[in-house]
């Protein structure tokens, strides 16, 4: 695929030994910037992703997301031969991601400390539950067990004891990739000023703790945590989900005092709320949430949705549909915003969000969903390697 205008990754390459969902997160970034991103994949089965489930045309969803404009080479890193496959491999790149299981990498010789003595340069992310050193290092870690160890479950879900509630998506693993990303591009800038690579250790169990900085600092020195509000604001009121007339659904947001005044006004009608002695503060206000939840309900019991927003809008005060995934994929402002693209898989086109963040200076790369072991032959003939070579790697179970 060309493109008119250099991308900031062009010319680099990134071998990655991926599994699931952390790393390949990130490399799917690196691949939007333009990196050429070659994905190690198990013979036969490749990437337990793929497997998770059939949602797209017969492909994985979770498979689609993190895996377009890559390169799959299928490789069992358990023979011999793989191995110098992929020492010609390393030996042309500029980065290696790894999130095997803990020490896996480091016993097949790709510790950063090994291959630093052979590839100077090369840049290697480690991606891991708990990170190096420590009584969790070898810890099995997966997305929800990390939002557990990270607390994000206990200040998530409803109030009662037994109402936690877990991310809809996979928060610890995003949150693990995007920091492994920001990771290599600044390894890379590091790397132009002192012409050796580096090594980024990324545990999921940090990132996700960093992103829990506001209950974590809420609860210093032994204070009560945020409590499980649902989806209302544990400690902002009113800043959450409230029915209206015919079965829709409003989310709002309040910040302040100023606007405060300005819902009881324009919206619930009622501007002598705003003194009201019980809701004249915010901590007021969600001390005594039930109560004024009542009367927000009963005040939009007979708006409907569409009326609702529009007085909040009047009002400039937050507010939110409460969309489904349907209402996500037909949504009026990414269509406006023209986020959609189309790009090739094994069962056809599929729809592909563009990246977030768009540069005026060049167009994110957006290439193909690769099948399992759809480059192998490619990357083995720019490796040097016959057609008769390969053909005997194949019947061999090395690729």
């Amino acid at each position: 695929m060309t493109h008119s205008n250099p991308r900031p990754l062009d010319g680099i390459t990134v071998v990655s030994l991926e599994h699931a969902i952390a790393a390949p997160f990130c490399t799917r970034q690196l691949a939007d910037l333009g990196a050429r991103v070659v994905k190690i994949e198990r013979p036969g089965s490749g990437d337990f992703a793929r497997g998770y489930d059939q949602r797209v045309d017969g492909l994985a969803s979770h498979f689609v997301w993190t895996n377009r404009s890559k390169e799959s080479l299928t490789l069992d890193l358990k023979q011999d031969e793989a191995g110098g496959i992929l020492e010609a491999l390393l030996g042309k790149a500029d980065v290696l991601v790894q999130n095997l299981a803990p020490g896996a990498a480091a016993r097949m010789g790709l510790s950063f400390e090994a291959l630093q003595e052979r590839f100077p340069r090369l840049i290697v992310c480690d991606i891991s539950g708990y990170g190096e050193g420590g009584p969790y290092e070898k810890k099995k870690a997966y997305d929800l067990l990390i939002q557990s160890e990270g607390g994000f479950l206990s200040v998530t879900g409803g109030p009662g004891e037994n109402e936690m509630a877990k991310a809809g998506c996979s928060i610890a693993d995003i949150a693990a990739g995007m920091y492994a990303y920001t990771g290599v591009l600044s390894a890379l800038l590091l790397r132009e000023k002192t012409g050796v690579g580096s090594r980024i250790d990324v545990s999921m169990l940090e990132s996700l703790v960093e992103w829990m900085g506001y209950p974590l600092y809420y609860a210093y020195n032994g204070a009560p945590p945020p409590a499980r509000a649902g989806a209302s604001h544990a400690t902002i009121y009113p800043y959450g989900p409230f029915p209206t007339g015919g079965g829709g659904t409003i989310m709002l947001g309040l910040q302040n005092e100023r606007e405060w005044a300005l819902f009881c006004e324009k919206v619930l009608l009622d501007p002598a709320l705003a003194s009201d002695e019980r809701f004249s503060a915010n901590f007021k206000r969600s001390e005594n949430r039930e109560a004024l939840r009542q009367i927000i309900v009963d005040g939009f019991a007979t708006l409907s949705l569409d009326q609702v927003i529009a007085r909040l809008e009047e009002a400039q005060i937050a507010n939110a549909r409460v969309n489904d995934m349907q209402g996500v994929w037909d949504h009026e402002q990414l269509k406006a915003r023209d986020c959609w693209r189309e790009v090739d898989s094994p069962s056809g086109k599929v729809p592909s969000l563009l990246p977030p963040g768009r540069n005026t200076a060049f167009t994110p790369r957006m290439d193909g969903v690769p099948a399992l072991g759809q480059h192998t032959s490619g990357i083995l003939g720019e490796l040097g390697f016959s057609a008769d070579e390969q053909a005997r790697l194949v019947a061999a179970g090395v690729v």
